[in-house]
């Protein structure tokens, strides 16, 4: 394939309000899971979550935005984020010009607040426009001049690695050249009530791959990637972040949330991943894995490794005991976090484990390590069996 440049990214989680704010909590092995503070829940002393310590009054004075709008967090938080990457890509002004993002939440974290207010409110009719998750995507798109190609992903926890994967295909086969990518997500009651409904929020921190492992924590992050073409990059001399090598997306269809048992999805989009890539398994130097820390999905994304890379397993890890899972926005965000690993040549421990997995051979990284790496494999596995796998190369 057409090798896709990335050429800015800019974040906004939990452990940093930019990208290198979050390189030196991971650096520094900083977690940013603590009790929730913001949102009104009756759940605050049960649970654990990666909150962003902002008001949304804060967001919107430090972005600089109208107070008339009808803002949400998950907006708020996607123009944050994309504005880094773009500023740091020197814009995308010029030529075809696209946007695509993600999002689960959407504008609901603002409009359940109003719910039961709408019919006796008139004043607050502007917000019920905003659930919808393209919303979000339109506003960010408007914020930064984007008049093109715009569009919105909603496939559960592997939203934003679809969007890396939708625009490196679509800059590969000459339709833009450039997009923004990435995804966008706050905290809402619905989906702490939704994830405790399933009973697979835990009530400590996370703990990916442990064999006690009970569930995950909730995250709000948002994070987006501008990726070029070879053609734009070398016109405006831009400086190359890392490249989109591989990806591949497939939908073990199993069951509405649980991965597959033997992890059948997992392993189709892993090899689709390396083949479009054109790289063996042992070329993989480091694996950023989904690694929720339920009991379904480690040891389902566990199996898949060990089907993949068998006793050679890569050094892995998962980075969700740092910003917690941010669902739609997870894949963005740990693209982010493998660039970073790319650019430093640094593994990042997996926080928090204590005993290995029964069921496989396969432990995570438990300290920070340096190791030149050239390539980094990403996982994100959505609910309805939608898993996709991103591929990063120096």
């Amino acid at each position: 394939m057409a090798r896709v440049g990335i050429t800015g990214m800019g974040i906004i989680s939990a452990i940093g309000d930019n990208v290198q704010e979050n390189w030196l909590s991971l650096k520094a092995g900083k977690t940013g899971i603590k009790r929730i503070k913001h949102l009104p829940t009756q759940h605050a002393n049960e649970i654990f979550v990666g909150e962003i310590d902002k008001t949304n009054i804060q967001l919107v004075n430090h972005l600089n935005v109208s107070t008339s709008e009808p803002w949400t967090r998950t907006a708020l938080l996607g123009i944050w984020a994309a504005r880094e990457a773009v500023a740091q890509a020197g814009g995308v002004e010029e030529g075809r010009v696209g946007l695509i993002s993600a999002t689960s939440v959407g504008g609901m974290d603002t409009t359940e607040k109003y719910f039961l207010d709408y019919p006796n409110r008139p004043e607050l009719t502007p917000y019920i426009l905003t659930h919808d998750p393209g919303h979000s995507s339109h506003v960010i798109a408007e914020d930064l001049g984007i008049k093109g190609y715009v569009t919105t992903i909603s496939t559960a926890c592997s939203s934003a690695a679809n969007t890396i994967l939708l625009g490196a295909k679509l800059i590969a086969a000459g339709e833009l050249d450039s997009v923004v990518v990435g995804g966008t997500d706050a905290l809402s009651k619905f989906t702490i009530n939704g994830f405790k409904t399933l009973m697979i929020l835990s009530d400590e921190h996370n703990t990916p791959f442990d064999q006690n492992r009970k569930g995950l924590n909730l995250g709000e992050a948002a994070a987006y990637l501008v990726l070029e073409s070879q053609e734009m990059i070398q016109r405006h001399g831009k400086k190359v972040l890392g490249y989109v090598s591989g990806y591949g997306n497939a939908n073990d269809a199993y069951h509405q949330t649980a991965s597959s048992e033997n992890g059948e999805g997992a392993t189709l989009a892993m090899k689709k991943a390396l083949e479009t890539a054109g790289l063996n398994p042992t070329e993989i130097d480091y694996i950023n894995v989904h690694g929720t820390a339920t009991a379904n999905n480690d040891l389902s994304e566990g199996r898949a490794l060990f089907r993949i890379f068998g006793e050679n397993t890569p050094d892995f890890s998962s980075t969700k005991p740092y910003t917690g899972h941010t669902l739609a926005a997870a894949g963005a965000i740990e693209a982010v976090f493998s660039l970073l690993a790319l650019q430093n040549g640094w593994m990042y421990p997996n926080l928090n484990f204590k005993q290995g997995m029964e069921e496989i051979p396969l432990r995570p990284l438990l300290e920070g390590r340096s190791k030149e790496l050239k390539h980094v494999l990403s996982n994100s596995f959505g609910f309805g069996g939608n898993c996709s796998t991103l591929i990063f190369s120096r």
